[in-house]
């Protein structure tokens, strides 16, 4: 099976799937994904929720951080999110591009930009991953 249809199928019934998250571009140098700002991901007050956002985030740099390794011997497991939150969203669609800071043995982190429509900054990310042994199967 091809690594990305192999990615997309680990999303099915998960978090990302749930909240509506879609993977546009998979390149271990850029991760791309869209979210709808709907009843899924609002917080009670109508704007987009942080944990939404903070999800998203996560979600392409974990995916990023798996392009990156062998993932026969390896997994990638996050241990530090940073998310400001600096403009609200009450409906249509952000996006979210992941790229790398530092790729290395044990440790990468992986910088997330979630935008709207008009590519204005709604939050700004960074996600730490610690690259492990693969669980046992």
């Amino acid at each position: 099976m091809e690594i990305t249809s192999a990615i997309r199928e680990r999303l099915k019934g998960g978090m990302a799937e749930q909240i509506g998250i879609e993977l546009i571009t998979l390149t271990p140098d850029k991760v791309v994904a869209t979210m709808p700002v709907d009843d899924r991901t609002r917080q009670p007050f109508g704007l987009l929720h942080g944990g939404a956002s903070a999800a998203l985030a996560e979600t392409v740099a974990s995916i990023g951080a798996f392009l990156n390794i062998d993932a026969e011997t390896h997994a990638a497991v996050g241990v530090e999110l940073n998310a400001n939150h600096l403009r609200g969203k009450t409906e249509g669609t952000v996006t979210a591009t992941a790229t790398p800071l530092h790729r290395g043995r044990t440790i990468q982190v992986w910088d997330i930009r979630i935008e709207d429509e008009e590519n204005r900054l709604v939050c700004a990310s960074r996600c730490t991953l610690a690259i492990i042994a693969a669980p046992r199967k």
